[in-house]
């Protein structure tokens, strides 16, 4: 009798993408963007996507793997509150025991967490007037205070085996600060901030961490899972109104292939010096670009009025 040779990590997470896009495309009304590294998390996100919206899930997802960062722990865990949890999602009663079950099955499988790719988010489109400020808190909890607990769970575990890669999506959108994108550009810059100061504080323990400031890809971003207030400011139609759903028409026919970017950031994070900070998509670079060159050409402008502010010798 042969031996089944066990699957290794790559060949699962290649096997957990195909799962992915499987039921992207058996459920058309949902748009499995969530895409992860790890293939535990990777799994479990897709069996909530694909019967959700994405921005419930994307709400969701960070508190779940916060409290359970491991398979051994969603398996172990108290059902009701796993259920309490994705309450959000709508279908917490049915699907708490599907995501438990698949957690279990997959105990024997993984171990630690090589690789966590922080991608959990949605966009948040009004003029900074406007903004509702429930809505601006639940974009930084998914944003930034999802990203930031679900990297303190999985850190004990890379800690220990003195190895890991983290790798925090950003935006282009918090280098060039668009109208109509102030808070969200606020969100993504608040990761970054963080994403810095954490690459210093593990480099010396064998764990890398990329910031990515991606483009324009064709995901569900501008679809259904961008908000916005409800708030209209007429003096601010020429600028943040020009980019509300009603007037934006990028959604769709966005340039970037998610698939590449994927590609891209596995590729970075598997090379022997993962980058601090990747750019992806041409109009990302391009975009980066300008905003340095005029920033730089800004400084020199006032670099006299900079250069003065010590106290006198």
């Amino acid at each position: 009798m042969a031996v089944k040779t066990p699957e290794t990590h790559t060949a699962l997470v290649r096997r957990a993408r195909k799962i992915n896009r499987v039921l992207a495309e058996t459920y058309p009304e949902a748009h499995c963007e969530l895409d992860f590294q790890d293939a535990f998390q990777l799994l479990v996100s897709t069996v909530l996507s694909a019967q959700t919206t994405d921005k419930r899930v994307n709400m969701t997802t960070p508190a779940l793997f916060a409290k359970y960062p491991t398979p051994e722990d969603l398996a172990a865990a108290n059902p009701e509150d796993v259920a309490e949890i994705l309450k959000p999602t709508g279908f917490f009663n049915a699907k708490t025991k599907s995501v438990m079950g698949l957690s279990a099955a997959l105990t024997e499988r993984f171990g630690g967490i090589d690789v966590l790719v922080n991608n959990a988010g949605y966009g948040y489109r009004a003029a900074v007037e406007e903004g509702d400020d429930a809505q601006v808190r639940a974009l930084f909890d998914t944003h930034f205070f999802g990203t930031v607990a679900v990297i303190k769970a999985v850190l004990p575990g890379m800690r220990a085996r003195r190895s890991g890669a983290i790798v925090n999506i950003s935006s282009i959108g918090a280098t060039v600060t668009p109208v109509g994108s102030g808070y969200y550009a606020a969100a993504k810059a608040a990761i970054e901030g963080m994403s810095g100061a954490l690459r210093g504080e593990l480099a010396p323990l064998g764990i890398s961490v990329t910031t990515v400031e991606p483009g324009a890809f064709r995901t569900d971003f501008a679809g259904r899972s961008l908000v916005q207030s409800a708030t209209l400011i007429d003096d601010y139609a020429a600028t943040a109104g020009k980019r509300r759903k009603e007037n934006d028409t990028m959604h769709g026919n966005q340039a970037g292939d998610p698939a590449k970017a994927a590609h891209a950031i596995i590729t970075a994070v598997e090379s022997s010096q993962p980058p601090a900070f990747l750019l992806l998509g041409p109009d990302a670079l391009a975009l980066y670009r300008y905003t340095v060159d005029t920033r730089s050409v800004e400084v020199a402008d006032w670099e006299e009025l900079t250069s003065n502010t010590n106290f006198d010798a």
